[in-house]
Formats: structure tokens, C-alpha cells, sequence
């Protein structure tokens, strides 16, 4: 069973040292002997104090065995009883008794047996004087690499004639004839937690320390019993806004939560490390921890091993250290060094020379000033690398001008007169310095591993390691070689092929500049390596003035870009987001007292205490504040399991998809609902909402599938490969993803042989594919070349030097045209012509001498002459290039879809590594099969319907880098909002498109770049709509209705009321009151929400077997039910029925209102024919329009006065996606539409000046038209 039930604060508590009568033996010794220290003793386990601190008896008697929930991976550890001193002075004259023994449940990763010598790492001392109370830090690492933490608090007892004294004052004994000279004794306190903290628990201890120098020295146990007790009823916070406040007394101790549930808690000075060490130190311990040497720190301070150790393991995050972790080393441990594996350990500087000989291959730190060197090496190449040039630039930098000493913020203060005034001053002052040093560490990995995602396969799970190399600047290799090698950046790979948005996920993206969105959206062909060709990124997101409200832009004046920015293969990292971070506010939760003495009956008054306090804070934070709300709900279900009520807790836990999923405890919950008993869970039957969060979590149990998390290297193939393998090898190489293409190419490498391909043939086109990239690398245009192209141009292939009609020279290929780089003393530009212009390409040859030497000819639309060159051996393959970027350019403006000329620049470099990868005499014929829009031009006709070509104004494909197109299952348009939490780029209006199972693609709407990406649930969408400013619902195939948070776009809120696919989401927004939305699922439930505060506010069910979408209008809701309309109040109560009477076999598929008009337009399945009735008079006949050419109505949109109308028909004698548009007043087709290749699946209107279209599977674009 694992461990499910959240760890309370504390795991154990332990007392060390000595026991009093070897104390008293060893002091009566050095006081016979006349010694001036007392020699080293060896600590042992005084105590353990392990929760629960009730007896078995009443456990028993409580409802609940927490067992049950609670780890198991614990074992017994076998500690002598000490005994009282009435038993003691009652045996000193009898006989000798054999010492009792007692059993005690520890955690398995716990060693007691050890624990001593980590409490006492430099040996144990008795002194001939009092020392003051100090700490350390201890960190135990199990085998699964789960890791529980300690703090140890050292405090001194005086000892007199071998006594030890009580109130900290010295006890005589009246016998004794003189008096003699005191020592103190050392006990160590160790409080060991699953959580890492450190200060809190530091608080904690020295409250401990102040009360426990007044009490006898067999009163010790109980008091430290009572504190360890009193921790163990502390939960650990849920992450989120929310921490716990404790009263020690006299401190106040708060206990942080974690940011969210990927990040670590942080309960540590971050900036100590920059206090020991220069910037460029700590880039190089980094560099270390990231190829993971052999460490060893060194202080005199034991509790700064800990820290400066941990500081710098949060400084990886999310990038985690896979290896052994032991930051204190005791003097009995120093052979750990010797291991042959990477470690991270520390030891006190006074093993700094033992060590440094003993053991190779070292990185020695010196904590305590600042050094960082080598042991000897057994190794040749054992320097520590740089850290990549740019992003440790970047680092040092704002480094630099971190603020780290606090008095420097007092100064302008006034002084403290208050203890809790200054914990606090000084916590807020710690938590924004903690925040900014962890924003410059994560940007600092993001720049380092950034460009890793342009490397990855991810539906084959492959990293081009090879690849990557290649674009690392020189100084960086011997870095990255490294690196690459390590177990931890094999995970940091499987979380990146896992799409996992944790937080170098999200300020990857947040950093991510509007050239790399856009080059991953056009997925073009990777030429990585060359000169910039422009000094300055075109970035258009900070070129719009910001604005309360941003509106979709006029399309007609946007050009659509033809490609990326060709940018150089070690491109400057964006440090536009180097802002100041600060720390995102945080509540506190004060727990309530705990009374004594420990007995069940106190335990339970204090959970009921807990329970009020909890109910109380629940019932005054406002519905809006959601986050807040579900870290109550959370402490309180967990409470009420601690108490025995499983149902109250299961109804809290039930609340949390409405308020945050991502705090749901999944196995938690699993593991109550099994064990509840059959009274327990009939009751939970009868309410709905726990029925149903039962069926849910006994549903997620049986899908549980084993998550695929290998990672491979790409590696060239060694055996013969049919079609399916050649896909698969391809798309690992990261060459091309699309299918359809592969397959052309495979036709193309087997032309005359059988149909599958050699690891030879493969071998060579890859190779040659690489090379072309390579010779990218190598080509420098001169600046008055630069100057004649655009911004986002590159040359993505040059000829050989031939003699044209413009000169001599090589004739240079862009995505947007050919131009000539004349040769000579300066070399210079020759504009040949825009492939847009091209009227005709010709391959011929022209006679010189006896020769005859193959020409391209292409004539140009806006010149008479003929531009020629003599190509010789070159001629046929730019032939064939030249006419399938014109044909691939010509399609791309007349669907005004980008993606067609990087389509075509894909098939022309594919060409190209063909004939220089094949020796055959078919070359040619080969490359021939990959010309693909060419050949569209000569087959079909090319020619778009003028009234389409008027009104389409860009398309966009919401697949871009899958393997295959998808089909847009809704659409949704969002308008720009700015409130003040946004950043200026989160204003911007967006396109949501809803694809197969469950993925949802948001672009920018403003430049149609792709902005996020993410998947809710495993099934097919239905419905989307924008509930309020920050809110976007999506309601889906599972049942579900997936809440978006549109400024974090993560999906932390569920509403599973539904018990069937959620087909509509309508809202009705009101000025008077909060806003309703109403859903309604296919089985005809419809629930009325409040949006604050998602609870229901109304359900009801239709009398129907199918309901397909609803409309709101006149405070009514128009119900689409199989072959007819229903008309009723919001309550449900029938009002009115509209059916169509000829067509009783037929089944309504969509439908409109049109409330200026009282009319209902509607349209059944499988049907051409369009329905019109008028809302006041069901006696009013009913009108039809069948729409010309069309086979089938899919979906249908109003736009001002017109109806436009999806779906699919006839066009050029071809099945096309249809839109037709339709005035509302004539009831006439306006325009006809043909824009897709696939059927028309969705529509969405953009602020009625555009209308966005979605298609099927055949095609997965989307198209934006104007609005007349």
C-alpha cells in the first residue's frame, strides 16, 4: 500500500547522548585522573518520540484506523527503556536485572542505529564550559530517491559529581566535602519531517531549547514528548497560497506551502550561496552539478553544508539530482568519498587535506572562503567546463545586482519594537529575494537547454543529440558533450517528450520571441547554421501600443509571412522578461491550540477546533477567490479523515474540482472509498455528487495505464526498411513529420528497384540532407546583399558559378525568390525574379561550338527579357525546382495559406538531397515524384472562385508539427483584455481550436502565431465558450466541463455533474446580477450555473432521448431534441414545441436563433435543405432554402444580417468544405464559399468582422474570411 495519507509535520523526534550513567562514570574518572577534558564518548538514542502519542486503547476506540492510509514502508528499531529513578534506586542493592528492551516503528530511510553520529558529526564532548545552543541540518536519501530531512538543535547540561543539573544551575550533594569543578554535557534534539523545513522547524527547536534548561532532567522526556506530539498534529500545507501559522510561543512559526504541486517548498535562505561565492563561482559549482562530478563542500559551519547544498539542488529545479546526496559527512563516514559513483557530500574543513588525498576525481568547495579546486585526476580531460557564453553573461549580470543584505533595507525603516513586527518584516524581505534568485537560476536553464525542443521527435520519443551538437557554439561543446552524457538530463528529456508545463515549460513559453512561435507553427526546413541576415529581430508583440482592449486586426493589411527569420545556430538569448519577479501573495491559516495532557478526547476537541476555524475562513472568502477556497477545503478534508468522518472528508476532497484540481489527492480519495465501510457507502450513494465522485475515482483506477517515458537517441538504420519503417526513421530524424511527403520521397529513393530502401541509400541521403545544412552554415552575403532582402529570408540553396544573361555568378534560392550573387571584384546582387512573378520556366539548350549545354530560361511577368542560365549538369534539377516553388508560391496567394510555400521549399530541398544522395541514371525522374504542387497545377485546375479569393483572407493549421492533419472540432474567438494582472502579450485577442482528443491550440490572434498548447481529457470536444473575462469552459465527450484559466492556460477546475457527453454551453450575461451559463448533456440533462461560484443552480431533464445543443433567447431556453425544438423557462416547465411535420424520419443536427428577425434557422442531418420558422406564430408556415451543389449542413453561424452556413458540397467536380452565405432578408445566397478540402466542422464569428472557419481530418486548417 503506498503512501497516501499527507505526512503531518513531523515524522519522529529523537533525543541523543549519553546516558547519565556513563556520564557519571567517565567524569569521575577525569576527576580521580585530574584531567582537563574528558575523553570522547560515543552518543547513543536517549529517546524516540513517534506519533501517534495516545495509547493503543483509545487509538482503537476512534473510528478510523489512519494505518490504513499511512505508509507502510516502516520497520522496528529495538532501544533499551530507561529507567526511572525510583525504579533505580530500588535495584541499587538488589540484584543485577537484565535491561528492558522496547520496539519502536521508525521510517525504513531512517537509520537510528546511525542517526548519533550525524547528531554529533565532529564527536561527542563533554566541556569544562557551557557553549550555546547550535544547529545543523540533515538530509536522509532512501534507494528510491525519496529524501526526509532533519534538525538537530545542540544544547549543554551541567554536570556536578556526576549529576546533571536541573534549571541550569549546578546540584551539590551535601556528602560531598569539596567542591568540584563542572562539565557540560551535550544533547542533541532531532526533529526529522518528509518536508524540507528548515527554518520553520529551526523556530520550533529553539522554543524548545528556552523551555527545556528549566525543567529536571527526567522531566525532559515528557516535555520534548509533548512538543514532538504537538507536531505531529501539524499538517503540512496543501501548495498554494495558503501557510500555517503555529504558536510555539513565543514564536510564531509559519510553515510555506509550495507554489504549485511541481515546485519544491522553500523554507531556506536561497541567497547564502551568493554571500560564499562570487557569481562566476557559482556558475562553475553549477556547471558542476549539471555533469555530474564528484562534490564535496567543506565548512567549519555544519549547518551551512545543508544549506549552501540545498540552495543550490532548488537552483536546478525542475532539473533534479539523480545521485547520492549526503551533505554531512561525520568524521566515522569520510571513506563515502572514496565511492565510484557521482555524489554530492559535505565534510568539516578539518578533513579538507585528508580527504583531498585520499580520494581522485574531486571537486573541492570551500565554503568558508570561497576556493573551488581539484583532487588529483586519474583522468585526462577533467576541467571543469564553461558554462555556456551567453546565458552565463546573463546570469552574472542580474546577479550582480541582486540586494542581498537586509540591513541594507533598514536603513530608511523605523526600528522594531515588536517580535513579531520583525519575523514578519523579515520573512517578506526573504520570500522576494528567494523569488527573484529563482527566476534568474530557472532563466538561467532556459537559456542553457532551450534550443534541446527543436531536436526532439516527439511521437517516436528521439533526441538528434548529433544534430543538436552541431549548432552549439564552439567554446559550449565541451559543456553540452557533457552534459548530454548525464542521468539528469536523460529525465529532463523524458519530461520534455512528455510535454510536461512545469516551470521551465512556462517561462520557456512565457520567453519564447514571436520569430520562434512562428518557425514552429510553419515547421520549415531546418537550416540553422548561418550569418544573421538581419541585425535585429522583427518582434511585432512589442510594437502594439497596450491598451485597456485590443482588437483583432485589420487582415487585409497584414501580409502573411512566407517564413521564419533565418537566425545564426547560437542565437541571442531574449532578456525582454528579466523583470523583477515578485512573489505571489500568500494567506496564512493560524492552526489552533493544542491542550494537554495527549489524550483522544483533546485530540478530538483540537480537530474540532480545526474543523470551526476552517469552516469559519470558508464561509468568509469571497466565491472568486477559488485558489484560497480549495486549500480550505483540503486542510478540512483532511481534518475530518483524521477524525473518522469519511463522508465529510470524501464532500471537501468532491469540492476541490470546483475551486483546484490540482490539489485533488487521487490515491488519497481511491484509498477512503475503499475502505469505506457498507453503511458509510450506501449513504455516499444516495448523494449525488459523492456518488458520482466515486464512480470517477473507481473508473480512473481501471484506465491506469503505464506511461511511456523512454527516451532514444536517433541512430541511422542497419537493416532494409519498408514504407512503414522509412516513416518512422524520417520522422526520428527530424527531416520532415509529414506523412504524405515521406511517402513521395520513399517512391522517390526506390524509382526502378524494389520497393523498400538500403541502410546504404539511407545513409547517403541523410548524409547529404545534413551537408546541405552544413554548407548553410558557410554562406556569408555581403551587406549591400543583405540589404536588397527581407527580414525573414534565406538562402536555402546556391549554384554552382555559371554564365548567365545577367552575368556571371550563382543563382540564390529564398522562399521568396531568385536572385543572382555576381561574382567579381565585389560582389553584388542581381534581382532574377519573385516566384509570383514567374510567367514561364523552360528547360533547353543552346550550341556553343560543337557543344550543347542545357539552359534554364524563365520569363518574368513585369520584364521583357528572358532571364537564362547556362546550368549544364545543374539544369534538370532546377528545373524542376523553380517550377514547384512558382506552382507551391501560386497556391499559397491564392489560398492565402503560408504553408504551402514552406511545403514546397520542404519538397525542392528533398529534391535536392535525392540527386546528390542516388547514383542513377533516374535521377532526375526520382526527384520528379516530389514535386507535388507542379504537378496539382498541371492535373487540376489551380483556379480559385473569384467571390472566395475576395473574402479569404489567411489560413492557419492549428496541426502544425503532427504527422497528419487533425480535424477542428469548435472554434472559438476570445477579444483582448487587459486587466492589470495580465502582462502586456496576455491582451491579445485569441483563436481557440479544439482538436481530437482532447488538444486545444491558442493562437495570437493579432499575428497568428501559436501560443499554447495543452490537453484536457482523452476525448472529443464539443462545446467552448467564454464564461467571464478569465474563464473559458470547454465541455467534452467525457462528460466534463474543463474550466481554463485564460491567464495561467492551465485547466485547474472541473464540473462532473453530467453524467453524459456535453454537446452546449450557452451564458447569460446579466448587469444586475451575476452571470448563469447553462449546459446540457446528450442524455437531456440541463444544469444552470452560477459562474462565480460554479454551484448549480437549477437542473432539470428533458422529456427526450437526445438533446443536441440550446440556445438562450427572451429568458428562454431553445432546446434542439431530435426532430423538433422545445421552447422552455429556465426551470424546465415546457412552453412550446416547434417540429417539422413532413419531415418526421429526419433528425435536427444544428440550429440558430435570429432574434432581430423572430426567426429560427435550422438544418437537419445528412441535409441540404435549410428550415426557417418564426418564434411568435407557430402557425406561420414554415419556410425552406436548399442550398445549390451542397450534400450535407454541418454547422451554421449569424454574422450582422447574414446566416453563413457549413458544410460540404460539390465544387470543380470535387467534395469540398462549403460555406454558403446567406441574407437574412432575401433569404438568397449571397456568396459561395470554397475554402477547405475537407468538409466545414466548425464556425465562430470574430467580433462580426470576421468569420473563422474550421475543417475535417481531410485538410485541419482553419480559414479567417472577411465580413461584408
Amino acid at each position: 500500500m503506498g503512501d497516501v495519507l499527507p505526512s503531518a509535520v513531523l515524522e519522529l523526534c529523537v533525543l541523543v547522548g549519553v546516558p547519565r550513567e556513563k556520564a557519571k562514570e567517565v567524569y569521575q574518572v577525569a576527576q580521580k585522573a585530574d584531567v582537563r577534558s574528558i575523553p570522547l564518548l560515543e552518543p547513543e538514542v536517549l529517546s524516540v518520540f513517534v506519533p501517534p502519542f495516545i495509547s493503543k486503547q483509545e487509538l482503537k476506540a476512534t473510528n478510523i484506523n489512519n494505518n490504513a492510509f499511512r505508509k507502510t514502508n516502516r520497520r522496528s528499531f529495538r532501544k533499551k527503556k530507561e529507567k526511572s529513578k525510583i525504579e533505580m534506586t530500588g535495584t541499587l542493592n538488589g540484584a543485577q536485572k537484565i535491561p528492558e528492551t522496547e520496539d519502536i516503528s521508525v521510517p525504513k530511510d531512517v537509520d537510528l542505529n546511525g542517526l548519533p553520529q550525524l547528531c554529533f558529526p565532529g564527536g561527542f564532548y563533554i566541556t569544562r564550559e557551557s557553549r550555546e545552543d547550535q544547529f545543523h541540518f540533515l538530509v536522509f536519501t532512501d534507494v528510491c530517491g525519496n529524501r526526509t530531512y532533519g534538525v538537530v538543535a545542540h544544547y549543554y547540561q551541567p554536570m556536578q559529581n556526576g549529576h546533571i543539573a536541573s534549571n541550569g544551575q549546578v546540584h551539590w550533594e551535601a556528602a560531598q566535602p569539596f567542591k568540584a569543578t563542572p562539565y557540560f554535557v551535550p544533547f542533541a534534539v532531532c526533529v526529522i519531517s518528509r518536508y524540507p523545513y528548515f527554518n520553520a522547524l529551526k523556530d520550533c527547536l529553539s522554543c524548545l531549547l528556552v523551555q527545556l534548561k528549566h525543567y529536571k532532567d527526567l522531566d525532559v522526556d515528557d516535555h520534548i514528548k509533548e512538543f514532538a506530539a504537538k507536531l505531529s498534529l501539524t499538517p503540512s500545507p496543501p501548495p498554494g497560497p495558503l501557510h500555517l501559522v503555529f504558536n510555539m510561543k513565543p514564536l510564531q512559526v509559519i510553515f510555506p506551502s509550495q507554489e504549485d504541486p511541481d515546485s519544491p517548498i522553500i523554507d531556506l535562505d536561497l541567497h547564502l550561496p551568493f554571500l560564499c561565492f562570487k557569481p562566476e563561482q557559482v556558475l562553475q559549482i553549477i556547471t558542476c552539478i549539471l555533469t555530474e562530478r564528484k562534490i564535496v563542500f567543506f565548512s567549519s559551519d555544519w549547518a551551512l553544508l545543508t544549506l549552501i547544498a540545498e540552495c543550490f539542488m532548488l537552483y536546478m529545479h525542475p532539473i533534479q539530482w539523480q545521485h547520492t546526496f549526503v551533505p554531512i559527512l561525520s568524521r566515522q563516514m569520510l571513506d563515502f568519498v572514496m565511492a565510484p559513483t557521482s555524489f554530492l557530500m559535505g565534510c568539516h574543513i578539518d578533513h579538507f587535506d585528508e580527504v583531498c588525498k585520499e580520494a581522485d576525481d574531486l571537486i573541492l568547495i570551500n565554503i568558508d572562503n570561497g576556493d573551488i579546486a581539484q583532487s588529483k585526476s586519474s583522468e585526462e580531460e577533467t576541467e571543469i567546463p564553461d558554462i555556456p557564453l551567453e546565458a552565463g553573461r546573463i546570469f552574472i549580470r542580474r546577479a550582480e545586482n541582486l540586494r542581498l543584505h537586509y540591513d541594507l533595507e533598514l536603513c530608511h525603516l523605523s526600528s522594531y519594537i515588536d517580535l513579531g513586527e520583525m519575523q514578519l518584516r523579515r520573512r517578506n524581505w526573504q520570500r522576494r529575494l528567494n523569488a527573484e534568485i529563482q527566476q534568474i537560476t530557472l532563466q538561467l536553464i532556459v537559456n542553457i537547454f532551450r534550443e534541446v525542443k527543436d531536436h526532439l521527435n516527439y511521437e517516436h520519443r528521439v533526441f538528434n543529440s548529433e544534430e543538436f551538437m552541431k549548432t552549439r557554439a564552439i567554446g559550449d561543446q565541451l559543456f553540452y558533450r557533457k552534459v548530454l552524457e548525464t542521468y539528469m538530463f536523460h529525465s529532463f528529456l523524458k519530461a520534455r517528450l512528455n510535454r510536461k508545463m512545469d516551470a521551465f515549460g512556462r517561462l520557456e513559453q512565457i520567453t519564447q520571441t514571436e520569430e520562434d512561435r512562428f518557425s514552429s507553427m510553419l515547421d520549415s526546413p531546418r537550416r540553422l547554421t548561418m550569418e544573421k541576415m538581419v541585425s535585429k529581430r522583427f518582434n511585432p508583440q512589442y510594437m502594439i501600443s497596450k491598451r485597456m482592449g485590443m482588437s483583432l486586426p485589420n487582415l487585409q493589411d497584414i501580409v502573411p509571412k512566407d517564413g521564419p527569420t533565418r537566425s545564426s545556430s547560437h542565437r541571442s538569448i531574449n532578456t525582454n522578461h528579466t523583470i523583477r519577479p515578485v512573489p505571489k501573495p500568500a494567506n496564512t491559516f493560524k492552526i489552533p491550540e493544542i491542550h494537554f495532557p495527549l489524550v483522544n478526547q483533546c485530540v478530538q476537541t483540537y480537530y474540532a477546533d480545526f474543523i470551526n476555524h476552517l469552516s469559519r475562513a470558508i464561509n468568509i472568502v469571497s466565491p472568486e477567490n477559488s485558489a484560497l477556497l480549495a486549500r480550505y477545503f483540503y486542510l478540512r478534508g483532511l481534518i475530518a479523515l483524521m477524525q473518522g468522518k469519511l463522508l465529510n472528508a470524501l464532500s471537501d476532497f468532491q469540492n476541490l474540482y470546483k475551486t483546484d484540481i490540482w490539489i485533488f489527492p487521487t490515491d488519497l480519495v481511491r484509498k477512503m472509498v475503499e475502505t469505506l465501510s457498507p453503511v458509510d457507502r450506501s449513504q455516499a450513494e444516495q448523494k449525488p455528487e459523492l456518488k458520482r465522485l466515486i464512480s470517477q475515482v473507481l473508473d480512473k483506477q481501471r484506465e491506469i495505464t503505464k506511461v511511456d517515458d523512454h527516451v532514444k537517441k536517433f541512430e541511422l538504420p542497419k537493416t532494409h526498411m519498408q514504407l512503414d519503417d522509412f516513416v518512422k526513421r524520417i520522422q526520428e530524424s527530424g527531416i520532415v513529420k509529414d506523412k504524405d511527403t515521406i511517402h513521395r520521397l520513399f517512391d522517390a529513393l526506390t524509382v526502378g528497384q524494389q520497393k523498400q530502401i538500403d541502410p546504404e541509400t539511407f545513409k547517403d541521403f541523410y548524409n547529404y540532407w545534413k551537408e546541405t545544412e552544413a554548407e548553410a552554415q558557410e554562406v556569408k552575403l555581403p551587406p549591400s546583399v543583405i540589404e536588397r532582402l527581407d527580414k525573414n529570408e534565406c538562402v536555402y540553396k546556391l549554384s554552382s558559378s555559371v554564365k548567365t544573361s545577367k552575368g556571371v555568378g550563382k543563382i540564390a534560392m529564398t522562399q521568396k525568390r531568385l536572385f543572382l550573387l555576381t561574382e567579381g571584384g565585389r560582389p553584388g546582387y542581381e534581382e532574377i525574379t519573385a516566384f509570383r512573378d514567374i510567367e514561364e520556366v523552360k528547360s533547353t539548350t543552346v550550341t556553343f561550338l560543337l557543344l550543347r549545354i542545357p539552359t534554364l530560361k524563365i520569363k518574368t511577368a513585369s520584364k521583357k527579357e528572358v532571364f537564362e542560365a547556362n546550368l549544364k549538369s545543374e539544369c534538370d534539377l532546377w528545373y524542376l525546382m523553380v517550377k514547384e516553388m512558382w506552382a507551391g508560391k501560386k497556391m499559397a496567394d491564392d489560398y492565402k495559406d503560408p504553408q504551402h510555400i514552406q511545403q514546397a521549399l520542404t519538397n525542392v530541398l528533398l529534391m535536392d538531397a535525392v540527386v546528390g544522395a542516388l547514383q542513377s541514371s533516374k535521377i532526375i525522374y526520382a526527384a520528379s515524384k516530389l514535386s507535388y504542387f507542379d504537378k496539382m497545377r498541371n492535373e487540376v485546375p489551380m483556379t480559385v472562385p473569384k467571390t472566395t479569393a475576395e473574402t479569404l483572407k489567411h489560413k492557419i493549421n492549428p496541426s502544425s508539427g503532427e504527422t497528419f492533419p487533425q480535424a477542428v472540432e469548435v472554434l472559438l474567438y476570445t477579444p483582448g483584455q487587459l486587466d492589470p494582472s495580465e502582462k502586456h502579450g496576455d491582451a491579445h485577442p485569441k483563436l481557440w481550436c479544439a482538436l481530437n482528443d482532447g488538444k486545444v491550440v491558442v493562437f495570437d490572434a493579432s499575428t497568428w502565431s501559436i501560443q499554447h498548447y495543452f490537453k484536457v481529457g482523452s476525448l472529443k470536444l464539443k462545446c467552448m465558450v467564454m464564461a467571464e473575462q478569465s474563464q473559458v469552459w470547454i465541455g467534452s465527450q467525457d462528460s466534463i466541463i474543463y474550466l481554463i484559466n485564460t491567464h495561467s492556460m492551465s485547466c485547474n477546475k472541473q464540473l462532473n455533474d453530467h453524467r453524459s457527453e456535453v454537446v452546449d454551453i450557452i451564458v447569460e450575461n446579466r448587469d444586475s446580477v451575476s452571470s448563469e451559463a447553462y449546459s446540457c448533456s446528450l442524455d437531456g440533462t440541463v444544469i444552470a450555473w452560477s459562474v462565480s461560484t460554479l454551484k448549480v443552480n437549477r437542473r432539470f431533464q428533458l422529456p427526450c432521448d437526445m438533446l443536441t445543443a440550446i440556445k438562450f433567447h427572451n429568458n428562454r431556453l431553445w432546446c434542439c431534441i431530435g426532430s423538433c425544438i422545445l421552447v422552455v423557462t429556465t426551470n424546465g416547465s415546457v412552453r412550446q414545441k416547434i417540429e417539422m411535420e413532413d419531415t418526421i424520419n429526419m433528425s435536427l443536427h444544428c440550429f440558430q436563433m435570429f432574434p432581430e428577425k423572430d426567426q429560427v434557422w435550422a438544418s437537419c442531418s445528412n441535409s441540404s435543405e435549410l428550415y426557417i420558422w418564426n418564434m411568435n406564430e407557430s402557425s406561420a408556415p414554415l419556410q425552406k432554402i436548399s442550398l445549390q451543389d451542397c450534400s450535407e449542413i454541418t454547422c451554421m453561424m449569424k454574422v450582422k444580417n447574414q446566416m453563413w452556413i457549413g458544410g460540404r458540397g460539390v465544387s470543380q467536380g470535387k467534395i469540398k468544405g462549403k460555406i454558403y452565405v446567406i441574407d437574412a432578408e432575401k433569404k438568397t445566397v449571397e456568396k459561395e464559399l470554397v475554402g477547405h478540402s475537407g468538409h466545414v466542422t466548425a464556425l465562430c464569428s470574430a467580433e462580426d468582422r470576421y468569420v473563422l472557419s474550421g475543417s475535417g481530418k481531410e485538410e485541419g486548417k482553419v480559414a479567417i474570411w472577411k465580413v461584408e
